[in-house]
């Protein structure tokens, strides 16, 4: 059976740079967030539609997990939510199934982000996966400041 993990966070960019940036995610993190991102590979599809695949490679030491192949499930415009799978990479040797979605809304000047996760763990020893949820946050809050910095 999956179990849940939520967060949400306010940011201070609108929600329209976030989630365009958030698009162009496999361009924009990198250079904004070096630390958590090596590369982002476009594999299959545009890199910004449903059915689109993306390689992601995490600098060396920076975590346990290596590389990630996601897969865009759903990316809905107007509700500016998109979900996806992760495919292939270090995190299915924790995670039979993994699954998250991101939405971005309008508040106030900023915006409200939640991000969610459903999973199903390989073994009753791995932990929830806090790390993931903690890195999300850390990468919303960063590419916040990036964005107001370059504003």
């Amino acid at each position: 059976m999956a179990s849940k993990l939520e967060v949400e966070l306010e940011v201070k960019s609108s929600a329209e740079k976030i989630w365009e940036s958030i698009k162009d995610s496999a361009t924009i993190f990198p250079k904004a967030l070096p630390d958590q991102y090596e590369s982002i590979e476009v594999v299959e599809g545009d890199g910004k539609s449903a059915g689109s695949v993306r390689l992601i490679k995490y600098p060396p030491g920076s975590s346990p997990i290596s590389t990630t192949k996601e897969k865009f499930e759903l990316v809905d415009e107007a509700n500016k939510t998109l979900s996806y799978s992760v495919v292939d990479g270090d995190v299915l040797k924790y995670y039979k199934n993994f699954k998250a979605t991101l939405a971005v809304t309008p508040k106030g000047d900023g915006s409200l982000m939640k991000w969610s996760c459903e999973f199903d763990k390989a073994s009753d020893e791995v932990p929830n996966p806090d790390v993931i949820k903690d890195f999300a946050v850390k990468n919303f809050q960063d590419l916040d400041a990036y964005l107001l910095g370059v504003a």
